[in-house]
């Protein structure tokens, strides 16, 4: 029987050693390693549609609310009532989409309302109108819209800047004065 020196054992064995090492911490660590995140989970039909078209999927739905969230810089529970009986994960309530007893749910609507009616009786009759009317256009992200503050006014004599030809500024030539 011929001996194997140590040193070549030790050579022959260390490989084959890191190699179990190695396969028993990555064991060890996707074993602890979070679980990946769920898949997107479709969000339930809608119950309660009253101004949007009634055939559309939860998801759609979802689609134009986070659409409206930004254009109104609002967040859900602007319009819809927390339900305190169900909770989320978190320990928060969740939010009751149904339910309609907030009056900003109600302004929604009536706002949703006005956008589409603008849009069929004035803006759909204007050649190249561009961009229908959108909550956006108004609000621009606040939940209630800024006050128009017009620019001071200056010299309504358009047609004759200072200083040309035809331009009299005396102040009895203004209506007021």
């Amino acid at each position: 029987m011929r001996m194997i020196p140590a040193l070549k054992i030790t050579r022959l064995l260390t490989p084959a050693i890191a190699a179990v090492v190695l396969a028993v911490a990555t064991a060890a660590a996707s074993a602890q390693a979070p679980a990946a995140p769920p898949a997107h989970r479709p969000m339930p039909a809608p119950t309660n549609l009253k101004v949007l078209p009634k055939d559309l999927t939860g998801d759609q739905v979802m689609e134009i609310m986070h659409k409206w969230e930004a254009m109104l810089g609002a967040e859900c529970n602007t319009c819809h009532a927390a339900d305190p009986a169900h909770l989320m994960p978190n320990g928060r309530p969740r939010l009751n989409f149904a339910d309609d007893s907030k009056k900003e749910k109600q302004i929604a609507r009536m706002m949703y309302k006005m956008t589409e009616q603008i849009n069929v009786d004035y803006i759909s009759k204007v050649e190249n109108s561009g961009q229908p009317v959108s909550c956006g256009t108004c609000h621009r992200g606040h939940v209630t819209p800024e006050q128009f503050v017009p620019k001071p006014e200056h010299d309504h004599d358009h047609d004759h800047p200072a200083g040309a030809p035809g331009h009299d500024h005396d102040d009895h030539d203004h209506p007021g004065n």
